[in-house]
């Protein structure tokens, strides 16, 4: 079927460097994929317990578009535990994944020509979700020190935004690089914010994979309840529930029955059984979160020692997520070298150019798998780079 019978916008979507290059591992029999943002981990038995039980129960009908009440209420209650925060039930909108949750948000609050400010690197399918919705996105890009952590510089953010501004969109913990916006800066943004009417977009599903904290900063934690905020969360990294598509969007009150409205169009409310799983999650899972983060940090440890030891790969240790973000003398076309490490060792990362304009040169590797595969992957990483 020609490409004229769709819309020009999603003909002009440009193409996702992550997804290729997963494509195209998997035609190697003996690939090593760390290319991708998931866990090896498989899904808690008393997660799955839970829905299970559900579905025996008869649990599969339709349910509320914006989720089971009883999940919006735990996720209250969570928010209560975890961050201190008071945020009642109308605010918490429960979806179809942490992706849904942030078309909702974005299609909610976006007209054609608007602009979106966007701190980079960020990953390739938000700004994509931005572009469906004809909004323009405007790039501002986290700075980086050989050896130091990477950085925001708040007046180059601020200098972005103009009168067409809609949005700031904000990942924090941040994928690919780990970076955790501090609670100062948010405040600092939400003022602003607040000032020139702007909404922010903050994106926090990595927020449960701090080390050596319950948590990172959360936007929550510095707004006000009729604020123009919305926070995107998923209970795919921290609970490893990637394949069951469970989310969550939170936003001010005066938001609930616009959400509704969207989601109604969009796929009427998630599964019934899997939120019910979810319940179990917030209610039982912090020794798996912790768990799970006593595994990473251990694999953190592992990439630390060995990319501190190889003079020609340049890093810095992140304080939060699952990746290692970097890059390698002498290799500045990071899709270019994504593939050689395919037809050269078997190893599948994604290319930093996946992730914005100004971190072409730079490659992920997600390290959330076993401390062998690990090993294995960076064997045949130092392979090439030797």
């Amino acid at each position: 079927m020609p490409l004229h019978h769709f819309r020009q916008i999603i003909q002009d979507l440009p193409a996702n460097p992550g997804a290729e290059i997963l494509r195209y591992g998997w035609r190697k029999p003996d690939i090593i994929s760390l290319g991708q943002g998931e866990g090896c981990a498989s899904t808690p038995n008393f997660i799955i317990k839970a829905a299970n039980q559900a579905m025996l129960e008869g649990k599969t009908h339709y349910g509320p578009v914006l989720g089971q009440p009883a999940l919006r209420q735990e996720i209250t209650e969570y928010y209560q535990r975890i961050f201190d925060v008071d945020l009642p039930q109308n605010r918490v909108f429960i979806t179809g994944s942490g992706t849904t949750a942030m078309h909702l948000a974005l299609t909610s609050i976006l007209d054609k020509d608007d602009e979106v400010v966007a701190i980079t690197p960020i990953w390739k399918n938000l700004l994509g979700a931005v572009k469906i919705t004809q909004a323009r996105t405007i790039q501002v890009p986290l700075h980086y020190e050989d050896g130091k952590e990477w950085s925001l510089d708040m007046d180059q953010l601020f200098d972005a935004c103009t009168s067409k501004t809609k949005a700031i969109l904000i990942v924090t913990p941040s994928n690919p690089t780990g970076w955790v916006m501090s609670k100062e800066e948010m405040r600092t943004l939400m003022n602003f914010s607040r000032e020139k009417g702007i909404w922010i977009v903050s994106d926090e599903v990595y927020s449960r994979t701090l080390y050596n904290e319950l948590h990172a900063p959360s936007f929550l934690e510095v707004a006000e309840p009729e604020d123009l905020l919305l926070t995107i969360n998923s209970f795919s990294k921290s609970w490893a529930m990637t394949g069951w598509r469970l989310g969550w969007l939170t936003g001010p009150a005066f938001a609930e029955n616009v959400i509704r409205d969207i989601a109604l169009y969009d796929n009427m409310g998630p599964p019934t059984f899997t939120q019910l799983g979810a319940i179990s999650a917030l209610r039982e899972g912090e020794t798996f979160i912790q768990e799970q983060l006593n595994d990473w940090s251990r694999n953190l440890d592992v990439i630390t020692e060995r990319f501190d030891a190889n003079s020609k790969i340049h890093t810095y240790r992140p304080p939060a997520t699952f990746y290692s973000f970097f890059k390698v003398d002498g290799e500045d076309d990071s899709l270019k070298f994504a593939k050689k490490l395919i037809d050269e060792t078997g190893l599948s990362l994604a290319p930093g150019c996946a992730f914005g304009n100004d971190v072409k040169s730079w490659m992920r590797l997600c390290f959330a798998v076993s401390e062998n595969k690990l090993n294995e992957a960076l064997d045949r990483l130092e392979e090439v780079i030797e």
